[in-house]
């Protein structure tokens, strides 16, 4: 999970949003988005399809299964 969070956090900064921004986009509060990001919760898988989605890279690559976005 922390390699998750830690994954989530490089790609939003990396597009320059903001947290808020990124909940936004997903359909979500900020504060649900932080939990994803600070480790604390996991996203359903509805949830997890749209960030990849909206980052652009695959489940393997969030999942630390491969380092290739």
């Amino acid at each position: 999970m922390e390699q998750l969070s830690q994954k989530l956090k490089e790609l939003r900064l990396e597009k320059g949003m903001s947290a808020y921004e990124v909940s936004l986009a997903l359909g979500l509060t900020r504060n649900a988005y932080s939990h994803y990001e600070n480790g604390r919760r996991l996203p359903s898988l509805t949830v997890f399809l749209k960030i990849c989605t909206l980052f652009n890279v695959s489940a393997d690559y969030l999942l630390g299964i491969t380092d290739a976005p």
